[in-house]
């Protein structure tokens, strides 16, 4: 029954795209024999009716920083959104797999289970499961301006929102005035939750916010920051239409969407 179900071409972790523009998918019969497969979920597009959908974990994960692969943010900003959210699901998944095939408790070697959304060690027993980790993403508003950040390593122009993962014990709002006060040294408060995102680098759960300052006088955390400035709405705007004075972020990131929220709210 392979010719019902689905392969996600993929060149490592990165996508195969089509003269289309579309993912390539094969079939069960192009991965290798001792490939571990997958189970991404069934396909009831339009042009499918519950095609089974699997993808084939590489040999090793990406650990390097989610800026340091130029290529693959360039192919992403071509992918229509519904290729955008299965590749990044994919991604995040077989990336878990290629990172985690020895035991965290005792260190045995693991296997794939319950159609790849678990690991069992074959020594000791224990379950895995992946993870995603959660990154409040905040715009920072004082007097009608925007706060907005170049981390270190970013391309020179480039500025987005300030973000950073939750700690342990903390909540979204207090994630949210620890890293904004953390990287900036602005206190916020009134933070409300705007949308979220899903982002496979490697696999997190982006929450985007808006927050209130008290004062606009910035002492920048230089061991994560390049750069932190303040821009009017029309400096926003004009950035999001690429003639403005910073690179706004791409249109699949979140931040490039809670800057139009925060435009026309």
């Amino acid at each position: 029954m392979n010719w019902k179900a689905r392969l996600l071409a993929l060149d490592g972790l990165m996508p195969s795209i089509g003269d289309d523009g579309r993912l390539v998918w094969g079939t069960l019969a192009d991965a290798a024999e001792d490939a571990e497969l997958v189970f991404l979920g069934l396909d009831y597009s339009e042009s499918e009716s519950g095609k089974a959908c699997f993808a084939a974990v590489p040999p090793k994960g990406d650990a390097s920083p989610r800026m340091a692969n130029p290529q693959l943010w360039s192919l992403m900003s071509t992918l229509q959104p519904s290729d955008l959210a299965a590749y990044g699901g994919a991604r995040s998944i077989v990336d878990w797999h290629a990172r985690h095939r020895f035991c965290a408790q005792c260190g045995g070697p693991t296997e794939i289970a319950k159609g790849g959304w678990q690991r069992n060690c074959t020594a000791c027993g224990a379950s895995h499961f992946p993870r995603t980790d959660p990154v409040t993403i905040m715009l920072v508003e004082y007097d009608g301006k925007l706060m907005l950040g170049r981390g270190l390593g970013w391309p020179e122009g480039a500025f987005s929102a300030l973000a950073g993962f939750v700690e342990p014990g903390e909540s979204i709002e207090e994630g949210v005035v620890r890293e904004v006060l953390e990287e900036s040294g602005v206190k916020v408060r009134d933070v409300s939750y705007v949308a979220s995102q899903p982002w496979p680098f490697p696999s997190q759960l982006m929450i985007g916010c808006h927050a209130y300052a008290d004062d606009d006088a910035l002492t920048i955390d230089e061991t994560e920051m390049a750069e932190i400035n303040w821009y009017t709405q029309e400096e926003v705007k004009a950035s999001l239409a690429g003639d403005g004075p910073f690179r706004a972020p791409p249109p699949h990131a979140i931040a490039h969407h809670l800057m139009h929220w925060w435009i026309h709210r």
